[in-house]
């Protein structure tokens, strides 16, 4: 493990205890260049996951640029932290277990929407505006209706970027 003070690859682990979910590894390590102290996670990856963007572009999966995302919906929410850990490690687990090397983009975000609705419903306003490319007021107003139950038989907005 490079260190992530002095850049040297002599680290040693000083201490490893699961987390309280058990579904993670923390590990304390220290550089012997430059006795800099810090802490890695580890967690089980049952696959290499690569999207597909809309464009057709293919990048490999980044668990973290998920978690950014939903952060970012959950911004200034009173919403604990585990809980949010737990959810996209849920969303993980279901994109790993699909059976493919490969999932599309609009998958991870259906996936992140149905979760985030479960979990707070302004993030889910928040995220289903950007991940659905709201353009007026009443495209806000059919994913409130849809939070409610009173979607009057009309589609789902599914505006695009």
């Amino acid at each position: 493990m490079r260190c992530p003070s002095c850049g040297s690859l002599d680290t040693q682990v000083k201490d490893s205890r699961p987390t309280e979910d058990s579904a993670v590894i923390r590990r304390r390590r220290v550089c012997l260049s430059c006795n800099f102290r810090f802490t890695t996670f580890e967690r089980v990856q049952l696959r290499e996951l690569t999207v597909i963007k809309r464009n057709g572009r293919r990048a490999p999966f980044d668990r973290d640029k998920l978690m950014r995302s939903v952060q970012i919906a959950l911004r200034k929410r009173q919403v604990d932290p585990e809980r949010v850990e737990q959810m996209v490690s849920k969303i993980v687990r279901e994109l790993e277990s699909m059976g493919e090397n490969e999932v599309t983009s609009e998958t991870i975000g259906e996936l992140v929407m149905e979760h985030l609705r479960e979990l707070d419903d302004v993030a889910y306003v928040r995220f289903a505006s950007v991940y659905r490319n709201f353009r007026e007021a009443k495209d806000f107003r059919a994913a409130l209706d849809e939070l409610s139950g009173e979607d009057d038989g009309k589609p789902a907005v599914t505006a695009r970027k």
